[in-house]
């Protein structure tokens, strides 16, 4: 694990505690940041965990596609990453574990020997598991079984998640991690609803804008479930839209500000679909679903 000062118990704040798990420098502010942003502005301790450290990922940033930013992409990415956790006021750790890259190719190459996918998962479990028993989250966020789309490293990231949500609290499990510690509940985060693209997309053409919508909803796959049949849980967060932007930005390497990221005005967002959406997947806590809050059933269980 990289960079993890040891919390005391006086560095806790009073509230509750989220912890999402992510795969890559950048995962963090597009998928969730907006929630994260909530809870922090609402008192509550949130930490992310990024497993790694994006190595692989490619210059999606014109204006970044330089040859010193790519002789030096692994600490800018690391600079980036304190940016976005700066602005969304987070804690963060690295986990440590070296990016896998996305194979192309047919038939597709093999991983690269060491790479996050390819390590044991009891290691990258325990990895985890420390982290858990350190910062002791009532609440973990990460991704489904299809990583939320089918890059090695997430898909790993769930594997790893929800092992170590698993082992944190048992006492034999990882005996020199920590003591142990059992989180309350885990989420899945969706993202890329048809629905709400589609919602997008004709909040746009109403405006008389070009929608960037046009080309993905002409090519989903109409055998394709909409992720929100898997929703369990909606949080109201549009007012923090503009933080989740912000936090985007900071990975400039990964993000472009003129891409179609933005192209939606944040007041026609707040306004056509103000929340983001989870998957309520393990709970030991009475929970009434759906659910506008992911501390429900906690908040009345435990004295923050």
């Amino acid at each position: 694990m990289v960079g993890a000062d040891e919390l005391t118990t006086e560095d806790r704040k009073p509230g509750l505690r989220l912890m999402a798990v992510h795969a890559h420098p950048d995962d963090e502010s597009s998928k969730g940041a907006a929630t994260m942003a909530r809870y922090v502005a609402e008192g509550h301790d949130v930490m992310v965990v990024t497993c790694t450290g994006g190595e692989a990922g490619s210059i999606l940033n014109p204006a970044m596609d330089r040859p010193e930013v790519l002789a030096n992409i692994t600490e800018i990415r690391r600079e980036e990453m304190a940016r976005a956790a700066k602005i969304l006021g987070v804690r963060h750790r690295w986990l440590g574990f070296v990016d896998s890259g996305l194979p192309e190719g047919d038939p597709l190459p093999p991983l690269p020997a060491g790479c996050f996918a390819l390590t044991p998962l009891e290691e990258s479990t325990e990895a985890l598991v420390r982290v858990i028993r350190e910062f002791r989250p009532h609440v973990i966020t990460t991704y489904d079984e299809n990583g939320g789309y089918p890059h090695p490293d997430h898909i790993r990231t769930h594997e790893v998640s929800m092992a170590a949500f698993d082992a944190a609290g048992d006492p034999d499990r990882f005996p020199d991690a920590g003591e142990p510690w059992q989180p309350l509940k885990l989420y899945y985060g969706h993202g890329f609803s048809k629905r709400r693209m589609e919602l997008f997309h004709q909040a746009m053409l109403d405006a008389g804008m070009e929608s960037p919508f046009t080309e993905w909803l002409a090519k989903w796959d109409a055998g394709r479930p909409d992720v929100l049949e898997r929703v369990t849980t909606q949080i109201e967060c549009g007012e923090y839209f503009e933080v989740r932007d912000e936090a985007l930005k900071a990975h400039a390497t990964q993000i472009d500000p003129d891409s179609r990221w933005f192209a939606l005005p944040v007041d026609v967002q707040r306004k056509v679909w103000p929340t983001e959406e989870y998957e309520l997947n393990r709970s030991l806590v009475d929970s009434t679903l759906p659910e506008d809050d992911l501390f429900t059933g906690i908040k009345e269980k435990v004295s923050p």
